[in-house]
């Protein structure tokens, strides 16, 4: 965010997280055959049938994907390649490459004909059928790549079957696009054709969850898929010029347009999405928000006839080129503004274009390279949505040291009658902020105390491993971090590894999405024991997502997720306490490693003292700034009056938790005890018993009954 001292009239913005990198440039330099870093780690996994791609925007998937492509076609005995995308903008990211003039074998060539992404008509039924008949025709040909949208292929595989792509190579951009829902037919088509078993898959995305909480793809189907992982960490942390992205929420009260200009800084690239206008924060006049928006940037000086964009000129002076993506009311006019966006002659000048003001568009696969500022109104319910918007503020691009996400959210007051739909779409907006700070955070390497350094790793900040402590090495090439935990259950099988290893942030995720979770843990901690969070709540989530698993591989996977969430929250406590320290002065100079070895070197780190936790401490210390305090006491007031008893499911949850206890202290735990997690346990045995009790009682009255 921006300091008081370079926005003054932003008093009240408090950063939830601020990464710093350290510029190695090794995720942009490229190899003998032109492959980044990305490209190359998916390269080397070519051979795999079905393939995963989890990778920031901007890392690079769509050259990946040629690279990979084209040994299918020339090396694995492949007929053709079939890329399908979700809109149509995005099939230039396709366009013929002449890879062979950076050392690859090949060149990357699309027939004009075939890419559907540039044939005229909207993707529906009616139209569709032309690009159908195109697909058809393709298959029959002998060449050799086809692009077409999610739809088009949809549709072409409703009406020429499973069997018509028989040993093809089908990719996917924006994987998290599917759902292994029912009624998802993309996702639906996708498990036909893994049934089938003759096609090869190569999936991609930048964010591999979906805002719903539906699973992109069914347990069973996702264990067939290798992953290539390719963090946000590694991404920034190799970039040449970015080194730092902060991200954070801003409340206000009344019209946000009102609030905007607190936020918003003309003399950061900037791009700004506007609320729809079916949502609360919306003035239901979109264009009038536009307007107003301009106004607060400074006078309006009429319209550049050759792009389209506004001038308007700022109280210092400086003439600001604006371009509105919002103003549909004339199809020349947007036209016009989107062509000078995209203008190629115009991609390496920083000084073409300063603010875009958008609604609905320049979110996912929209890359322009100097924009500094993602400044977002209203919250969305969209998780992914969120990430792909931070995307748009995270290339790397000279000079472009520091860029930021702000949402800005309308605070729940006294006055508002709608205040659970403000807290609602409040606790939303927190939750995307949780996320993004797991997805940016450094990826960890958990094994219990002693196990041992680990290949790559740098110990206990260089002075070495040792034996008999809670070891901390970092990885700087991958950015990882090797955590010990003492007490820490290890997964038993393959697949409970593979989760532990890439699967984490989709479980945190799941958590996050809980509202209950998200309520209890920040609004009503005086009445919820920070275990009810990460053994019970986080278990259920663990056990619902992975049922297959044992109870042993549940609990492995249940400890590595709360140790990846809490160690990050409590990293990101310890650098607001050196912030403090320092009057602000460290904010976006120390990185969130440093706050992770900050907290795991002052004390030895066992799974007991990680789910004593609250995995939402931080981020109410953040709230607790950020709000005003009688909203907060009415939030709390309005969460706390929910009372809560104990489910069947967790009595059952918490009488198994009863039974390990009774194993490791030769008791039962103590309904008097003075430890509050004991007590809460024993409660949970005499919920259960009732629970048996009721039952029992209703088979009887049943059988007398019957």
């Amino acid at each position: 965010m921006s300091d008081q001292a370079s926005n003054p009239t932003n008093a009240y913005t408090v950063p939830s997280v601020s990464i710093a990198t350290a510029r190695t440039g090794a995720s942009s330099k490229a190899n003998l055959l032109g492959m980044r870093a990305m490209q190359e780690r998916a390269y080397a996994k070519r051979g795999e049938q079905y393939l995963l791609i989890k990778s920031p925007p901007a890392s690079g998937k769509s050259r990946a994907l040629m690279f990979i492509a084209l040994d299918k076609l020339n090396n694995q005995g492949l007929q053709q390649a079939i890329v399908v995308v979700p809109e149509r903008s995005i099939g230039g990211s396709f366009a013929d490459e002449p890879l062979s003039q950076s050392g690859f074998y090949w060149d990357w060539k699309v027939a004009p004909q075939w890419n559907l992404c540039n044939a005229p008509g909207v993707d529906e039924v009616r139209v569709a059928q032309s690009k159908v008949a195109a697909v058809r025709q393709f298959l029959a040909s002998s060449d050799k790549v086809l692009v077409c949208t999610h739809a088009t292929f949809r549709f072409a595989v409703d009406e020429l079957g499973i069997q018509a792509f028989d040993n093809r190579l089908i990719a996917i951009d924006e994987f998290h696009h599917v759902s292994s829902n029912p009624d998802n037919k993309l996702g639906n088509q996708l498990g036909a054709f893994i049934a089938r078993d003759k096609v090869h898959l190569v999936a991609m995305t930048g964010s591999y969850f979906r805002g719903d909480s539906e699973a992109v793809l069914g347990p069973a189907d996702e264990a067939k898929f290798e992953t290539v992982t390719y963090t946000y960490y590694e991404q920034l942390n190799g970039y040449q010029w970015l080194k730092s992205l902060d991200i954070g929420y801003f409340f206000y009260t009344g019209a946000y347009v009102d609030a905007v200009t607190k936020v918003l800084d003309p003399a950061l690239k900037t791009i700004v999405h506007i609320p729809n206008v079916n949502a609360r924060e919306s003035l239901k006049d979109k264009q009038r928000e536009v307007d107003e928006i301009m106004h607060g940037l400074g006078e309006w000086k009429g319209v550049d006839v050759a792009t389209g964009f506004h001038l308007v000129q700022t109280p210092q002076g400086r003439v600001l080129k604006v371009a509105d993506l919002v103003d549909d009311s004339d199809a020349a006019k947007r036209s016009r503004v989107l062509s000078s966006l995209k203008d190629p002659a115009q991609k390496d000048n920083r000084d073409h274009v300063d603010v875009i003001i958008a609604l609905g568009m320049a979110k996912e696969g929209f890359d322009w390279i100097w924009c500094e500022h993602a400044l977002t109104i209203g919250y969305r319910s969209s998780l992914t949505e969120i990430v792909q918007i931070i995307g748009r503020a995270t290339r790397d691009a000279k000079g472009k040291e520091r860029s930021r996400f702000t949402n800005l959210i309308a605070e729940p007051t006294a006055e508002q009658s709608a205040v659970t739909e403000a807290v609602n779409d409040m606790l939303k907006a927190i939750s995307a902020s949780l996320l993004m700070e797991q997805v940016l955070a450094p990826r960890y390497e958990f094994t219990p105390k002693d196990a041992g350094p680990q290949p790559g790793f740098v110990y206990n900040g260089g002075e070495g491993y040792q034996e008999g402590r809670t070891n901390v090495g970092v990885n700087e090439a991958t950015g990882q971090y090797h955590v010990e935990i003492n007490g820490l259950a290890k997964p038993e099988t393959q697949e409970a590894t593979r989760i532990c290893k890439e699967d984490l942030n989709e479980v945190v995720t799941s958590f996050l999405q809980d509202k209950t979770v998200l309520e209890r843990g920040l609004f009503d901690k005086e009445n919820t024991l920070p275990e009810e969070l990460t053994q019970l709540k986080m278990g259920k989530i663990v056990r619902e997502r992975y049922p297959e698993l044992s109870d042993a591989d549940q609990e492995a996977i249940r400890q590595h997720a709360i140790a990846a969430m809490n160690i990050t929250q409590q990293a990101k406590l310890a650098l607001a306490q050196v912030d403090a320290d320092s009057g602000g002065v460290a904010q976006g100079n120390t990185s969130l490693l440093d706050g992770v070895r900050k907290f795991v070197n002052v004390r030895d780190l066992d799974i007991d003292l990680i789910d004593r936790i609250n995995p939402f401490d931080a981020a109410y210390a953040v709230l607790a700034k950020a709000m005003d305090e009688k909203s907060l006491r009415q939030v709390q007031a309005s969460i706390a009056a929910k009372k809560v008893s104990i489910s069947r499911e967790d009595a059952v949850d918490l009488a198994n938790r009863a039974r390990a206890f009774k194993k490791e202290r030769g008791r039962l735990p103590d309904i008097n005890s003075a430890d509050a997690w004991e007590k809460r346990m024993a409660e949970g045995v005499a919920a259960f018993a009732r629970y048996k009790a009721q039952e029992l009682a209703a088979q009887k009255s049943e059988a007398s009954n019957g």
